[in-house]
């Protein structure tokens, strides 16, 4: 057939909307032409793409007038996320590989001219709003992001190193069992804090640190350079408790999104984010174009200390 319809998820905030990339392939002078919104390095896969198929020891149809189209047209797509997509729908357009698993899956991937795939920012993101439609697909991600959004339960999985694992899982007659399921992932050790036990004196700081903590407060430390206010601040994750499930997961999907979470590797210690006193109104607050989290967001559930500003120092 000369037309492939497949998914996948474009980021807005948060947010991880579905997006239809369908690929058509038609007589005509050879050109690859992307339509739908797309940022520059969307634009870009077209040379990504090529290569990773030839370096792949797959067929390009330089003869074939390509058109891709990223639907909804209105909504805004960035980042490498869609070159996996498009190659799939060239390959299934070009009658390469089968069709009929692709209504059954989304995919999402960035490749290199090898056709190695790279992760990808919000993928846990995208994996939770894959379990929110209701919609039963299986996501197919690199497998550094799969490993990030296996922390969603209740959505199958399933993860890839190149692009060829995921070609002889779509091949006429295979089932898609090539792939590997990536568990459900469970957030690692505790990294060692810094513990208020260690401070020696400072009664009246740690008295208040503990109410703060037990009551979810806000605090202000005055004091001169020197006296003990970032030493003190440090320590005030050490004395929360771990992150329930809930918060774990609207916390690392805070920064999936910005892309914070290497390798997969997640964990139950509340974030501490102390910026710097230069650090602009768009660094704090977050923002832009492109909507990334700033340090507000990035301190959601845990510890935001703003030290050294012109009128004081606190903690929220």
């Amino acid at each position: 057939m000369s037309l492939a319809v497949l998914f996948s998820r474009a980021m807005d905030g948060l947010h991880a909307p579905e997006v239809t990339v369908e690929v058509h392939l038609a007589n005509g002078l050879p050109s690859f032409t992307l339509v739908g919104l797309a940022d520059t390095e969307v634009k870009e896969a077209r040379e990504r793409v090529r290569a990773a198929l030839l370096n792949s020891g797959l067929e390009f149809p330089h003869n074939k007038r390509i058109t891709v189209n990223l639907a909804p047209a209105d909504l805004p797509k960035e980042s490498g996320r869609f070159d996996l997509p498009i190659a799939l729908g060239i390959l299934a357009a070009s009658g390469q590989i089968g069709t009929a698993q692709l209504a059954s899956h989304e995919f999402a991937g960035e490749l290199s001219l090898a056709g190695d795939l790279r992760p990808v920012r919000g993928a846990l993101a995208m994996a939770a709003a894959v379990r929110r439609s209701g919609c039963k697909r299986t996501l197919v991600l690199p497998l550094p992001s799969a490993q990030e959004a296996a922390l969603v339960e209740g959505l199958e999985l399933r993860g890839a190193r190149h692009l060829l694992d995921v070609v002889g899982a779509l091949l006429p007659g295979a089932d898609g069992s090539t792939l590997p399921v990536v568990p459900v992932q469970r957030p690692a050790a505790e990294v060692k804090l810094a513990d208020l036990r260690e401070v020696r004196g400072q009664a009246a700081a740690k008295r208040a640190l503990e109410i703060a903590a037990a009551g979810g407060h806000n605090l202000c430390f005055l004091g001169p350079p020197g006296s003990g206010k970032s030493m003190m601040a440090a320590r005030l994750p050490g004395i929360l408790p771990p992150l329930t499930p809930e918060e774990l997961l609207a916390t690392s999907m805070v920064h999936s999104v910005a892309g914070l979470i290497a390798k997969g590797e997640l964990t139950r210690a509340r974030p501490f984010r102390s910026p710097h006193h230069s650090a602009s109104m768009a660094a704090l607050t977050g923002g832009g174009l492109k909507a990334k989290p700033g340090e507000v967001s990035l301190a959601h559930n845990g510890v935001l200390f703003l030290d050294e500003l012109p009128e004081f120092s606190g903690i929220m």
